[in-house]
């Protein structure tokens, strides 16, 4: 397997049957606990940017000559658009001296929003789709990633501001 396979398929992962997009998103969610037990949020995001970039490289190389610019076996975007959406569980996180973990509730909304943006492709994700190129490829994710995020902020508000959780 090339470098640029093993990259946007995130080391085959992205060969999983059905629906390879959610499986690239939960291999996600063990690498974000991993890059923010090992360096908090700022990791997190460093690998964040890493991950776009080496996945819009990956996406390139992968679709170059090809009729389909955003085959399903790619998917080093959910990844990325995965990692956008732990934002909002990492940085208060990190920010406060919390163990992640603690805050399993922003991650399963998350998760759940990510997947509900990437899949219904509202708004300014399905422009980003409608691109059908790589940079597409791409930020279709990471703006589905932004409005996971935001999601996961005005729940978290909810549950601790009104409901007082």
């Amino acid at each position: 397997m090339n470098a640029a396979r093993l990259i946007g398929t995130v080391g085959g992962v992205g060969y999983l049957r059905p629906a390879p997009g959610t499986w690239g998103s939960l291999a996600a969610l063990p690498l974000a606990w991993v890059l923010h037990t090992l360096g908090g949020f700022p990791l997190l995001a460093i690998a964040t940017i890493a991950v776009f970039f080496t996945g819009l490289w990956a996406t390139r190389v992968m679709t170059d000559g090809q009729d389909n610019h955003d085959p399903s076996e790619i998917v080093i975007d959910e990844v990325a658009g995965q990692f956008i959406a732990l934002w909002a569980v990492s940085y208060p996180s990190w920010a406060h001296g919390l163990e992640i973990t603690a805050l399993w509730p922003g991650w399963i909304a998350g998760f759940v929003l990510f997947r509900l943006f990437d899949i219904t492709k509202p708004g300014p994700v399905g422009w980003a789709d409608r691109r059908n190129d790589a940079m597409g490829v791409m930020l279709d994710d990471v703006i589905a990633g932004i409005l996971a995020a935001f999601g996961v902020l005005i729940l978290a508000s909810i549950a601790h501001g009104v409901m007082g959780l």
